[in-house]
C-alpha cells in the first residue's frame, strides 16, 4: 500500500480500538482500520472509515454491545 502522506509504498493497515465520547456517553468501536507507515511514521485513517465512524458515532446506542472493561489510571509524570 502506497502511504497517502509520504509516497512511498510500504504502508500496512493494523486494526485498532478507538474510543469517542465521555462519560455516559463514551463508547469504543473495535476493529478501526488504521493505517501506519513505517518510512515517515505516520498513522491515519481514510476518508472511507472516518465516514463509516461517522455512521457508527450517529447510532452507537442502537449497535453498541454493552461490555466490562477494566479500567488503570497512568499517575506517572508526563
Amino acid at each position: 500500500m502506497i502511504c497517502d502522506v509520504c509516497g512511498k509504498q510500504g504502508a500496512r493497515v493494523r486494526r485498532t480500538t478507538r474510543s469517542f465520547g465521555s462519560g455516559r456517553s463514551q463508547f469504543f468501536i473495535e476493529g478501526v482500520p488504521l493505517v501506519r507507515c513505517p518510512h515517515c511514521g505516520e498513522s491515519y485513517l481514510t476518508a472511507a472509515t472516518l465516514q463509516e465512524i461517522e455512521h457508527i458515532r450517529k447510532r452507537w446506542r442502537k449497535v453498541a454491545v454493552a461490555k466490562r472493561v477494566p479500567v488503570a489510571k497512568f499517575k506517572g509524570a508526563a
